[in-house]
């Protein structure tokens, strides 16, 4: 189901995730050995830079991207958005039984390719593990470029296809086969994570999206590679 586009993509993700949302956080910290927190919150100290102000965390899911926002000392506020009610549930239980600035985080329901915020109303946008999800990648970078203010820096940390090599043949076991069935026996859903990791092979490489990125008008575009290169955080400014 990797292949899906448009509408048919957003209806079968959408349903899938709904489906897996109460054990999302526990299946994520399984699949990367913890490290997707290392990830999130490196990816919200570059997102935030040396700003003054409010943040977005575009398909926030449970909200770990917009918690590591929250808690960069210069962010003054975070907006998190995701499509699905259930993921926002977990996501503002997870916000009342914090602390911090963890409180400083709103959830709000919406849809990353029609952002409800005026342009430049963030001084950063973010997206985390989220585009090869979405049915219009191009909009989505467009649409997180447009409400970032001049200055202001959009990311994103998402799997992507690894480098031919030993590494990669070693990645591609452990996501095409151990994942879909570490899925059923703890999230009891085989399908949805074998659409993730095939998910990755439908998208675009590192240089691709950096091109989006270019194509959205952000300048000083680049990106890191993690996790043994299976993971690309990108970035890109607006220019002043």
């Amino acid at each position: 189901m990797a292949h899906l586009s448009g509408d048919e993509k957003r209806r079968y993700v959408a349903e899938m995730f709904a489906r897996i949302s109460p054990r999302y956080d526990l299946m994520n910290s399984l699949m990367t050995g913890g490290l997707h927190h290392r990830w999130k919150r490196a990816t919200a100290r570059l997102t935030a830079g040396n700003a003054v102000g409010p943040a977005l965390d575009v398909a926030t899911g449970t909200g770990d991207l917009a918690f590591a926002l929250a808690d960069c000392p210069n962010i003054t506020q975070v907006v998190a958005v995701d499509l699905l009610p259930e993921m926002l549930t977990i996501a503002n239980r997870r916000r009342a039984v914090g602390s911090g600035h963890g409180r400083a985080v709103h959830f709000v329901q919406g849809d990353a390719l029609r952002l409800p915020f005026p342009d430049g109303s963030f001084v950063g946008s973010t997206a985390g593990f989220s585009l090869r999800n979405m049915p219009d990648v191009p909009s989505a970078i467009r649409e997180m470029a447009r409400v970032v203010a001049p200055g202001g820096r959009v990311t994103t940390l998402e799997l992507t296809p690894m480098p031919s090599g030993i590494a990669s043949s070693m990645g591609r076991f452990y996501f095409h086969h151990l994942v879909p069935l570490m899925g059923q026996l703890v999230a009891g859903d085989r399908a949805a994570y074998t659409y993730l990791p095939d998910s990755v092979d439908y998208f675009l490489s590192a240089e691709g999206l950096a091109e989006l990125f270019r194509e959205a008008g952000l300048v000083d575009v680049g990106y890191r590679r993690l996790g043994f290169g299976g993971v690309a955080l990108h970035f890109g400014s607006q220019p002043t």
